[in-house]
């Protein structure tokens, strides 16, 4: 057996030395190793460059509406200074599940260059249709973002109002409901709910 491996080591080295036309197989493995390096370095670079607040408000429907409204709010300031910044709250933090969200959210690149909300009033009227497809993704992947944060199992029900408690043991213990289910207007004003049916 040891002769026999070590004759194929030796057949492997010489391929893996033997040139190319102009440079050795183990000179273009090497090459392509660290093109590789690269190329995965500069990708999860981009992707956490893409992953910021600051590039998240950088387009205009973003920094002066969504943005405006979050700023009102308790995940944005608030007596312990933990703030949730849009990526928090609208993508996930496991890396699959954060590529996932990252090519589901491409397709707003072509709102953005078609203008499909460019002004106040295009956003206000696509409002309650872009409400429901954040509800619909947050309600399929059980308020995964949310639960980065919120956590039902370190949740001191003694600390909340009765209400509150009777509700979260009721719903989020027994896994009927989803934060997303009763939390829908936390961080940003609520479209116009006419017609939209609650719980």
């Amino acid at each position: 057996m040891w002769p026999r491996l070590k004759q194929w080591l030796v057949a492997l080295w010489r391929t893996i030395r033997r040139p190319s036309i102009h440079y050795s197989l183990g000179f273009l493995t090497l090459g392509g190793f660290i093109a590789g390096v690269l190329f995965w370095g500069a990708f999860n670079t981009g992707l956490e460059m893409t992953n910021t607040e600051a590039f998240c408000t950088g387009c205009h429907e973003m920094r002066d509406n969504v943005f405006q409204e979050l700023k009102t709010t308790i995940h944005y300031t608030n007596r312990s200074g933990v703030r949730a910044t849009c990526p928090d709250c609208h993508v996930p933090h496991q890396w699959t599940d954060k590529i996932a969200r990252k090519m589901q959210a491409s397709k707003e690149v072509w709102g953005k260059l078609f203008g499909t909300v460019n002004t106040r009033e295009k956003f206000l009227d696509h409002r309650l249709e872009l409400a429901e497809h954040e509800w619909a993704r947050l309600k399929a992947n059980d308020s995964l973002e949310c639960r980065n944060c919120h956590n039902y199992v370190s949740m001191d029900l003694t600390r909340q109002s009765a209400r509150a408690a009777e509700i979260h043991k009721r719903w989020l213990g027994t896994g009927e409901k989803t934060c997303i289910d009763c939390h829908k207007g936390i961080a940003h004003h609520l479209p116009d709910m006419t017609g939209v049916p609650q719980g």
